[in-house]
């Protein structure tokens, strides 16, 4: 990776804060690696799963608008089960990504689960997942600081990890020589700041919400809905919402596809330039005007933020949207004990957390060299240059070449070996949007792409040539 002198590392003991799918990859090459002493899970809710760990109840709280990062994160919830922190996944959630490019390269999906698995089924196999680093969780512990000091004038870092048990309130500080920062990042919803949406909010309560909360679509039954957004959860909740609702009007700033737009059933519109309390209308950057309105959903997204490395300088996070100080999205560079895996946007998850994870492991045991801090500095500078504000957002076909490029980097070196993409893997990400859509229009029941009538080329030149020889 780079030209940093050996041994520059003497890392031991490792903090994970989060055990969601990035967090469970982490630790998982970490424990491979059998290079460290300690490594500590910590994770606010009582279960693994991160963002599919579902909750009935959604969060309670809503800051209209919301566009700063150091808003205060939701507070949790108290039920039967204890205490509970409200993700934004919603009842009838089904992956966008086909279950053998969905999982993890040691643990395929159940061969009975359909083909694009339930939120439930992926919450079951993210637990199954865990099943051999149920020693390493601290459950129901929330990570409330996390700051450097360097220990033995030797310029090792090290980190205070200051952490508050649920059940006890009771809070302790333990010190890592490394931090893996894998909190997620849909806590925080962005809801823009539009003309006249605080007075209308004010004066129409309830009316404003964002898809964070949104959990089925009873509540919209006979309504007037506008959903902003046209995004994979836009366009899901559009088309739940549409089966009950009086009236489905989808803004967006870019236009829908005409196969999705009509499945959603919606009527597309422009982007919402100001709100008026009167007749509870909205105004559209063309000059119509809807009034009557009874729900407006914001799909527009998440900010990132960590509210616990706020002693860190220069800060982290800015505008939401980018986390500053970075080298290839994963290491402070000031810092390259604190990594941030799990950041990057429209990539396949999974896979893109364990090839991340496998950088990280190898190059804490010393078997990776990070360029200086020089070079490291200039990639970001060069990749803020070239990027703008959608810093972590990939290119299509981004996630294939960063998992195939890892793979072939470090395979059959020590540790855990990293996932890679055959041609049909690479193949069903790019067709996964097509038949995720076919899909959900026969109804959420296959449990192959075959059935859905998509199949490899290769497979149908085998067929082919298997005819002609018969």
């Amino acid at each position: 990776m780079g030209s940093q002198a050996k041994g520059v590392f003497s890392v031991q003991r490792v903090a994970i804060i989060g055990a969601g799918p990035a967090g469970l990859a982490a630790a998982k090459y970490l424990v491979a690696q059998d290079a460290f002493e300690t490594i500590d899970v910590y994770e606010q809710q009582s279960e693994v799963g991160g963002v599919w760990n579902y909750s009935p109840r959604p969060s309670q709280t809503l800051h209209v608008p919301q566009v700063s990062p150091h808003t205060p994160l939701d507070p949790p919830l108290r039920s039967e089960g204890g205490i509970v922190f409200p993700s934004p996944m919603y009842e009838m959630l089904h992956t966008n990504i086909p279950r053998c490019l969905m999982a993890f390269s040691d643990l395929p999906f159940p061969q009975e689960s359909l083909i694009f698995p339930s939120r439930d089924d992926v919450q079951d196999y993210l637990v199954t997942y865990s099943r051999s680093l149920r020693n390493l969780f601290k459950f129901s512990t929330r990570v409330e600081d996390v700051r450097v000091w360097q220990s033995g004038g030797d310029g090792k870092d090290q980190w205070d990890v200051t952490f508050t048990s649920l059940e006890t309130n009771i809070s302790t500080t333990t010190t890592y020589d490394a931090v893996v920062v894998a909190s997620g990042h849909y806590s925080l919803t962005y809801l823009p700041e539009v003309k006249g949406i605080r007075e209308f909010h004010s004066a129409h309560p309830g009316v404003i919400t964002h898809a964070k909360l949104y959990r089925t679509p009873t509540p919209f039954a006979g309504k007037k809905v506008v959903i902003v957004g046209n995004a994979a959860s836009g366009l899901d909740i559009g088309a739940q919402i549409s089966g009950v609702c009086r009236k489905l009007l989808l803004s967006v700033r870019t236009a829908t596809p005409k196969p999705n737009l009509d499945f959603v059933g919606a009527e597309e519109v422009g982007v919402i330039d100001e709100f008026i309390v009167e007749e509870r209308s909205v105004r559209f950057r063309d000059g119509r005007v809807e009034k009557d309105v009874d729900a407006v959903v914001f799909a527009t997204g998440y900010l990132f933020a960590y509210p616990f490395l706020t002693s860190l300088k220069p800060e982290l996070v800015k505008d939401g949207r980018h986390v500053h100080g970075l080298y290839q999205e994963i290491f402070h560079i000031e810092h390259p004990t604190l990594v941030f895996p799990g950041l990057p946007i429209k990539v396949v998850p999974f896979s893109v957390c364990e090839s991340q994870a496998a950088i990280i492991s190898r190059t804490w045991a010393n078997l990776l060299h990070l360029p200086t801090r020089v070079e490291m500095h200039k990639w970001e500078e060069e990749e803020t240059e070239k990027r703008g504000s959608s810093f972590h957002v990939w290119p299509k076909g981004g996630d294939a070449e960063f998992v195939n490029r890892v793979s072939d980097e470090l395979r059959g070196g020590a540790g855990k070996n990293p996932p890679r993409w055959d041609s049909e893997l690479i193949w069903e990400r790019e067709i996964y949007s097509d038949a995720k859509l076919k899909f959900e229009i026969e109804g959420r029941r296959a449990k192959s792409l075959a059935e859905l009538g998509f199949v490899p080329e290769s497979t149908k030149e085998a067929s082919a040539v298997g005819d002609i020889i018969i």
